[in-house]
């Protein structure tokens, strides 16, 4: 595809400091398109955008943003939409999980994914609406989780912040269902990044999970590819998004055959 028509193009993407969002960005401009960035660490974005600007030549602004703190949020798009114009796509890629029992589970952790994954999502997609519905035009992305799916042992609470992730994109998907605003969401299964470094500190589930891992430059560039040809779900790997469906019609009889595998946290 010429890179003219990804010169046209301006992604925002949350989360851009490290793993798929890190990789989103490598992508983005390697298309040609300006691929800005939000995240929390200030250090991390600044590297990420000068190696950007030496390897392509393509400007990629970023700003610091926690996309807990809603006046940031506000303010920060506001920023971007004075010194660049229009958003055409906006990734929500920011999120974090821990993996532990419920019982085990603290309620400042499971509040913290909760105000990330799903409040920040819903906060950075209200503040490009209003901007997407003028133009009659733009893309959102969503990535949620083979978790929003299929829920597992240990990571229950994660599951429930992307089980909301989906229903959020889904319902705002049929609100538009009339206007020409592409809602996209993208299912991925276990990626190797410093994701689990969080999620997992004892590193026993990325150890058995290690054959299974999806690596984040295919990931990246399988989302990127999204924005110049929507579809409404992306799931990855292709057979974990059959084991999903196939949970969704036969939930008893997947979890009597896999339960073990369920339990691999």
């Amino acid at each position: 595809m010429s890179r003219t028509i990804w010169t046209k193009e301006r992604v925002v993407i949350t989360g851009a400091s490290s793993g798929i969002g890190r990789e989103m960005a490598l992508e983005v401009a390697e298309k040609g398109a300006t691929p800005i960035l939000l995240a929390r660490s200030i250090e991390k974005l600044k590297e990420i955008s000068e190696q950007i600007c030496n390897n392509t030549g393509v400007e990629a602004p970023y700003y610091r943003m926690d996309v807990t703190d809603l006046k940031e949020v506000k303010d920060t798009f506001e920023t971007i939409y004075k010194e660049y114009g229009q958003i055409t796509t906006l990734i929500n890629n920011a999120g974090f999980g821990v993996f532990d029992y419920v019982i085990d589970a603290s309620m400042e952790e499971a509040e913290a994914m909760f105000q990330v994954n799903v409040l920040g999502t819903i906060a950075c997609t209200k503040e490009v609406l209003p901007y997407m519905i003028k133009d009659r035009s733009g893309h959102i992305i969503f990535v949620a989780s083979q978790a929003a799916k299929i829920a597992t042992a240990k990571a229950s609470v994660y599951a429930a912040t992307k089980h909301a992730v989906l229903g959020f994109a889904n319902g705002l998907r049929l609100e538009f269902h009339n206007d020409p605003i592409h809602i996209s969401v993208v299912n991925p299964g276990p990626i190797r990044t410093e994701f689990f470094a969080i999620a997992d500190e004892t590193g026993q589930y990325e150890k058995r999970m290690a054959k299974m891992m999806l690596e984040a430059d295919v990931v990246a560039k399988k989302i990127v590819r999204l924005i110049r040809k929507p579809k409404r779900e992306l799931n990855l790997p292709l057979w974990m998004g059959i084991s999903a469906t196939l949970y969704q019609v036969f939930p008893i009889i997947v979890e009597k055959i896999a339960g073990k595998q369920l339990s691999q946290k």
